[in-house]
């Protein structure tokens, strides 16, 4: 088994949590890189193993993201009306249901609109959700496979969500693509499509769209 790709680079944060100076940066050799553009996307030559960057470990409600427009692109909190942003609890479940990240070296183009959306893209990095047992950590770099794909529609935008799982995790060898995801962890995938399309209305929004039927697809 190939070494973890985590023991490549040291989270370095700087800040105080929960506070808008807070940054979180990635060394390697004790320099700084870019998390967004250094990290390579591919884990392997055969280019069948991702890295995701973790952003926002399961369980917990600090909404943390890449920040595109800073120096070594380090991870945030997002900021709404000058304050932390935290996600409200959604029943009947805690924060996050999955360890969120995002897919270096990828981008949502939103000059681009997806034949299959009709909505332009998000201007962000591909996000990830990484599905296996193992809560991870800000700042970790996981290697996983990719399952399957749903498009939410945000604010008028395509916001593509990648279900991965960590290779190593226990179930890995067992799912291959979303109907094994449904089979291995059933109500997982409802669960996921109920969390984008309500996690806004705490807030006093209007649910979020999903396209493709509200389905979700199979790697291509």
């Amino acid at each position: 088994m190939s070494k973890s790709q985590s023991d490549h680079y040291t989270p370095r944060a700087v800040g105080t949590p929960d506070s808008l100076e807070y940054r979180l940066y990635l060394e390697s050799g004790g320099s700084p890189i870019s998390i967004w553009h250094d990290v390579p996307l591919y884990s392997d030559d055969d280019k069948q193993v991702l890295n995701m960057v973790v952003e926002i470990p399961r369980w917990s409600n600090a909404k943390f993201e890449i920040s595109r427009n800073e120096a070594f692109n380090p991870i945030k909190q997002d900021i709404k009306d000058d304050r932390a942003r935290f996600v409200r609890n959604l029943f009947p479940y805690k924060g996050y249901i999955w360890n969120y990240g995002a897919l270096p070296g990828t981008w949502e183009d939103p000059s681009h609109v997806h034949p299959d959306t009709e909505h332009p893209g998000d201007n962000d990095p591909l996000d990830a959700l990484e599905i296996g047992e193992r809560v991870a950590y800000t700042g970790q770099i996981k290697r996983v496979k990719v399952l399957g794909v749903m498009a939410l529609l945000d604010e008028g935008a395509t916001d593509w969500k990648i279900i991965v799982i960590d290779i190593n995790d226990p179930c890995a060898s067992k799912v291959n693509g979303i109907a094994d995801v449904q089979q291995q962890f059933p109500g997982l995938l409802e669960a996921t499509r109920d969390w984008f399309k309500f996690y806004k209305v705490p807030d006093g929004k209007k649910p979020n769209k999903i396209a493709l039927n509200e389905e979700f697809k199979d790697q291509q």
